[in-house]
């Protein structure tokens, strides 16, 4: 990509020694998505030896991100997470069950640690307009049902919306 033409922020993202693997796994998983390049490492060095990877850049829903394999450091933790905005239920189980299916443990709320550490937030986009809702009560059920729920179901957000 022409420098010129690179966004101003692109996430960068430390993995002990799997870069490279989760960049394919998540290119697999997630529309307009890809591997662009791995770059090596020419020589030996505290993140491994010459000829590991030592950079990989790839593209999630059409988002440029960087990845490292720069050895033990800091694991992945729920400060940091992508939210993945779904517009059908159909949507929302395809990436949840992709990311389980590769070792993922669902957490609560539509969060979800894959394999690498890496939090992912799977929900529903009507969800926020429901939470939004100037009517406190509805916003309310909405949120109440929300708590319950560890993967998201559409259509029972709808019925807390509606009161049913």
């Amino acid at each position: 990509m022409d420098p010129e033409q690179r966004p101003k922020l692109v996430p960068h993202l430390w993995y002990t020694s799997e870069a490279e693997e989760a960049a394919r796994f998540y290119a697999s998983v997630f529309p307009d998505s890809s591997v662009d390049k791995v770059s090596y490492l020419p020589a030996d060095s505290p993140s491994g030896p010459a000829g590991s990877v030592a950079v990989v850049r790839f593209t999630l829903f059409g988002q440029p991100f960087l990845a490292i394999d720069g050895g033990p450091h800091q694991p992945f933790n729920d400060a940091v997470s992508f939210l993945v905005l779904c517009d059908s239920q159909e949507e929302l189980d395809r990436y949840w069950d992709a990311l389980v299916r590769n070792g993922a443990e669902p957490q609560a709320c539509g969060w979800i640690a894959d394999r690498y550490g890496l939090r992912w937030q799977i929900v529903p986009r009507r969800l926020h307009e429901m939470l939004d809702d100037p009517d406190p009560e509805r916003a309310r059920r909405v949120a109440e049902e929300m708590l319950r729920q560890v993967k998201f179901d559409l259509a029972k957000l709808e019925a807390a919306y509606r009161g049913t």
